[in-house]
């Protein structure tokens, strides 16, 4: 064996070792495939090309509803931006807060945007558990009230990725903590049509909301996580 042959022997264990300290110290790739369940194509949240146009909605521009007895809807605008920016369903003694964000046509944004709420939410003192629910991931966070509301308050934050959308539900009341109440909303939930559009549009860029005739529109800051990134 030639020198050479022996001094490069001797360095491949230290190549090796330098190889797998820049690996272990690679960030960890963010899961970008898409997180809906088996059926949302035929049970929803629903793209626009999924519905017959003759279905009545109420259209909000990029989300359209469903109309049922008992449901109560608003849209949240942003002072600041003069924007909507949400749409709130009371239902079932809850809140549903949704919007609808554009995305990739491939890959979905649920999973990542998930691992940034958590970091948000924990940096400001919440307590938060990631838990299975029947559209997938859910986030469950507790956050501490201000001293006029008194105790803590909990929200779950659920999501779905459609074909180039991502929409997302902010739930309070009791639909965040009670099963029953919780699968109730997500009746309503699931009846949403979001309305992506042929425009080319930013992954994460919030979806166009507009106010039609009779719907109240409640002036408000914009909603905690109002753009995913």
């Amino acid at each position: 064996m030639s020198d050479e042959q022996r001094e490069q022997e001797a360095a491949e264990p230290q190549r090796t070792a330098e190889e797998m300290e820049l690996r272990e110290a690679a960030p960890d790739e963010v899961d970008d495939t898409k997180s809906a369940p088996e059926d949302r194509e035929v049970a929803g949240p629903f793209d626009a090309a999924e519905v017959p146009a003759m279905r009545p909605y109420v259209d909000l521009g990029g989300i359209k509803v469903a109309p049922r007895e008992g449901l109560q809807l608003r849209l949240e605008v942003d002072e600041r931006a003069n924007r909507v920016v949400a749409v709130s369903l009371e239902y079932a003694e809850s809140l549903l807060q949704v919007q609808a964000f554009a995305a990739p046509k491939t890959t979905g944004l649920w999973h990542g945007v998930r691992g940034e709420l958590t970091q948000q939410m924990s940096a400001q003192g919440a307590t938060v558990a990631e838990e299975s629910g029947p559209l997938g991931p859910e986030l469950l966070v507790q956050t501490t009230a201000t001293a006029e509301q008194g105790g803590s308050r909990t929200v779950r934050f659920i999501a779905v990725d459609g074909p180039r959308w991502m929409l997302r539900g902010v739930l309070m009341g009791q639909g965040a903590t009670d099963a029953q109440a919780r699968e109730r909303v997500l009746e309503v939930f699931r009846e949403l049509v979001v309305v992506r559009g042929d425009q080319p549009m930013p992954p994460s860029e919030l979806l166009p909301l507009k106010v039609p005739a009779g719907v109240q529109a409640q002036r408000t800051d914009a909603p905690d996580g109002a753009q995913p990134a």
